[in-house]
């Protein structure tokens, strides 16, 4: 694609679409993706034959919402059963031909066994486009060099991205994270990035270590964009203020790795968040759910619920009416940054949600509320369970490290002023064991905020 650097949009032509004609477009694609599916995968076939109904039934997207879900846990089984049947994972849920498949991605496994999305030469091609409409609409341009500090092992976030970032003209430096930090402010000032896409907790990591490992302050690694991905956070109005003011740079939130649902944020200030464009919608249909229920929620702006994808024009492993387990909250009114399309956050995890006295509590809710009182904190924290989630018996219990500077006199009066502020914002009131600083582990891939100790 030809692309001058003027152009705010890397493809006009999709992305510019109206809404009515890009639901039309939606609804073709669909019709088509579902005989498709049906045909070639006998997952899919099996979804179907459950409610008794045939492609040709699908002439609505209301019409689909008929179509039984598929869970993550669903998607292991199924892979799971492929090797003990057929020898591969994917014979149940690809629908190309092996010898069609030419990329294998997986998710990072953190949370159990890695999922994995299978992808023709024409799915890798719709996921460089779709890396290439985020970042253009961010500035990156032909010539910019950009450091990838995420996991480059299997994650979905390492090798599609990279040739995402190629397939657009600039240039990319697969350092990766298993490296260490050392190791990428190396390449910083080896390869002098323009830019660098990484986990919120690790850039603050990094501006944490930067004067101790460089002699200098991050602000001075030259870097001018600050790319979140791979963790919740960078929607935190917190987090962007502390990673734009460490970094000197601006700060996006995106994501979407190997596959086809993607969004980037908008190019505005650090202090506020407006939540994700949706970039991807012509390969990707949304649809929410209500996360015990599984009812269908209407999109309409401010809606929330548990974010259901169906992938579109895909030919590998296309996921179909996937309830991944993101809670996510749309946003349909246009944006102030002139941006089109949609807009989405992710508010947390259904997975990781907890319930304190009725009261649904998110580990990234409290992540936001603890960094309102940096710097006397330092932002580390931990929520200690006794037991498994969701059910919390009070109080909810946070290890959390003071800050630098910050005398072990003052924690009475800085415990009760955030004591008071969580039960005003979160509804909750919290019993906070205090560490000093650098006491909890830095995370260089996924943090976990949540350990379940057992009985104390």
């Amino acid at each position: 694609m030809t692309n001058h650097p003027e152009r705010k949009l890397w493809n006009e032509k999709i992305e510019a679409l109206s809404r009515d004609e890009l639901r039309a477009l939606q609804l073709k694609r669909l019709k088509a993706q579902v005989r498709y599916n049906y045909e070639r995968s006998p997952f899919y076939k099996a979804k179907f034959d459950q409610v008794g109904a045939r492609p040709e039934d699908i002439q609505s997207f209301k019409d689909f919402a008929k179509i039984p879900l598929m869970t993550k846990d669903e998607h292991r089984q199924a892979q799971e059963e492929s090797i003990e049947r057929y020898g591969n994972p994917y014979a149940l849920l690809a629908c190309a031909p092996r010898e069609k498949i030419v990329r294998i991605n997986a998710t990072s496994g953190t949370t159990g066994t890695p999922t994995l999305y299978t992808l023709t030469r024409h799915d890798v091609e719709i996921v460089n486009e779709m890396h290439a409409r985020k970042y253009w609409r961010a500035g990156i341009r032909p010539g910019d060099v950009m450091l990838q500090a995420l996991s480059l092992s299997m994650f979905t976030g390492g090798l599609p991205l990279s040739q995402g970032i190629m397939h657009m003209g600039a240039c990319v430096v697969p350092v990766g994270i298993e490296g260490g930090t050392k190791r990428v402010l190396q390449f910083v000032r080896l390869t002098s990035p323009v830019a660098i896409i990484a986990t919120p907790s690790f850039g603050q990591y990094v501006i944490e270590r930067c004067p101790e490992l460089t002699g200098k302050p991050a602000r001075e690694l030259g870097l001018r964009w600050f790319f979140c991905a791979g963790e919740p956070g960078g929607g935190n109005p917190e987090v962007r203020k502390a990673l734009a003011d460490g970094f000197g740079a601006k700060v996006f939130d995106h994501t979407g790795g190997g596959h086809a649902f993607h969004g980037i944020s908008c190019d505005e200030p650090p202090e506020q968040f407006s939540g994700m464009h949706f970039v991807s919608e012509d390969h990707c249909l949304l649809e929410l759910v209500d996360p015990e229920t599984k009812e269908p929620i209407e999109i309409e702006d401010g809606a929330m619920g548990e974010m259901v994808f169906t992938f579109l024009d895909w030919e590998g492993g296309p996921f179909m009416r996937y309830a991944l387990g993101d809670i996510l909250q749309v946003f349909t009114k246009p944006c102030s940054c002139g941006m089109p399309g949609i807009r989405f956050k992710i508010i947390g995890r259904a997975d990781e949600m907890l319930i304190v006295k009725g009261v649904n509590v998110y580990p990234e809710a409290i992540r936001a509320a603890i960094l309102k009182f940096s710097p006397r904190v330092t932002g580390h924290f931990r929520i200690l369970l006794d037991k498994p989630g969701p059910l919390v018996q009070p109080p909810l219990n946070i290890k959390i490290e003071y800050g630098v500077g910050v005398k072990e006199r003052d924690l009475s009066a800085l415990e009760l002023e955030m004591t008071q502020y969580f039960r005003e914002e979160i509804r909750v009131t919290p019993k906070f064991q205090w560490v000093p600083p650098e006491t909890l582990p830095r995370e260089k891939k996924k943090t976990r905020y949540i350990e379940v100790q057992g009985k104390r």
